[in-house]
């Protein structure tokens, strides 16, 4: 029988939801590492069992756990994520200059073909590869190394490396607040990919780096295709990222943090936008996640189960999933410790839990 399991990464540990493909009746399972921050957790495309998650807290740093049984339990593997070489420095809010410096992981990807293999995004924005199932972490330093890398400078969260597509030797990266970047050699040289943003408030609006990206999706089916979420706009690229164009179109906003694409429609694409960089919650304080079916520039508001009234929650970049089941689902999780579940593709949501610490993300597995 079907499984679908639903990751969540909350303030306060991580939680695995369970249900079976009709997606009605859920389980739960947690908080496992209670009173850690859980900033993803992600589980393999080549193993369903396998699941990692990268567990921090002030105290004790950075931690990345495995689990290899679908979360029923975990371990600790490796936390030796060292910059290579001398880490030189980055630009910072006032124009002063500052060391690189390891903080957390924001991301974890892991590969499509290979459990043992996955990809870390860090803070200070940084790029990691483990080959061992996490046990040890080499940094990719040809993204930091890039030419502008000295320029970069950090966004209100952070200099955080969030977003990793694989798309066989071709990746993408997302760093706030840097921009987009592409690589053609699996991750040994990078260049920007950020033609066609337009940002207010930096020293050049049309800039070739310094756009904070909030999050970027693609789907398999169409690998030149990218859905970007920016600090402002709705952006599509046709080309691989080489260029982009906006599609806010009719949203209400244009502001917010996730995005993403239906599983077997890749025109399909959903938002959540928020009222704007410094009022982190949905417009009239309804509750709205917004669908278009063309690609963008036309969207519709999809409410039908959320709260459209009184509700001051936000949704972070990774708090959005899609499910590949036949009737595509679509999960988000907010601040106010909600998960919400669509097994119709966004026309009906119901939760599956009200009351989680504030989720940092949200993932999902089906498993057969």
């Amino acid at each position: 029988m079907t499984q679908v399991r639903v990751l969540a990464g909350t303030r306060k540990g991580a939680f695995v939801l369970t249900s079976d493909g009709r997606r009605d009746k859920w389980s739960v399972s947690g908080p496992h590492f209670g009173g850690w921050e859980v900033y993803h957790v992600k589980g393999s495309p080549a193993d369903p069992n396998r699941l990692y998650a990268s567990q921090n807290t002030g105290w004790f740093g950075q931690l990345i756990q495995r689990s290899d049984d679908g979360g029923a339990s975990w371990q600790p593997v490796g936390n030796d994520f060292c910059y290579a070489g001398d880490p030189g420095t980055h630009l910072w809010y006032d124009g002063t200059r500052r060391p690189w410096e390891f903080k957390r992981i924001w991301h974890l990807e892991p590969s499509p073909a290979d459990p043992d293999t996955v990809y870390a995004g860090a803070e200070d924005a940084a790029l990691f590869k483990s080959v061992d199932g996490g046990v040890t972490w080499t940094e990719m330093s040809g993204l930091r190394l890039q030419s502008s890398a000295p320029g970069w400078q950090p966004g209100a969260g952070g200099l955080c490396l969030h977003t990793i597509i694989l798309q066989g030797t071709r990746m993408f990266t997302a760093i706030s607040a840097a921009g987009a970047f592409r690589s053609d050699d699996s991750g040994e040289t990078w260049r920007p990919a950020n033609r066609g943003l337009h940002s207010e408030g930096i020293p050049d609006s049309d800039a070739e780096v310094g756009h904070c990206v909030h999050h970027v999706e693609a789907h398999p089916s169409r690998p030149d295709t990218l859905f970007m979420q920016k600090h402002w706009d709705v952006m599509r690229s046709d080309d691989g990222g080489l260029s982009w164009t906006e599609i806010s179109g009719n949203l209400p906003t244009d502001f917010g943090f996730p995005i993403g694409v239906h599983a077997h429609e890749p025109e399909t694409v959903y938002v959540v936008p928020i009222t704007s960089d410094s009022l982190h919650y949905p417009p009239d304080g309804s509750l709205r996640v917004w669908r278009s079916r063309c690609g963008g520039g036309d969207w519709e508001p999809l409410t039908r189960g959320l709260p459209q009234q009184d509700c001051y929650v936000n949704v972070y970049r990774d708090a959005m999933a899609v499910d590949t089941l036949d009737s595509c689902g679509v999960y988000f999780g907010t601040t106010g410790g909600q998960v919400y579940v669509s097994a119709d593709a966004g026309d009906s949501w119901s939760p599956i839990v009200r009351d989680l610490p504030a989720v940092l993300s949200v993932e999902v597995q089906v498993v057969p």
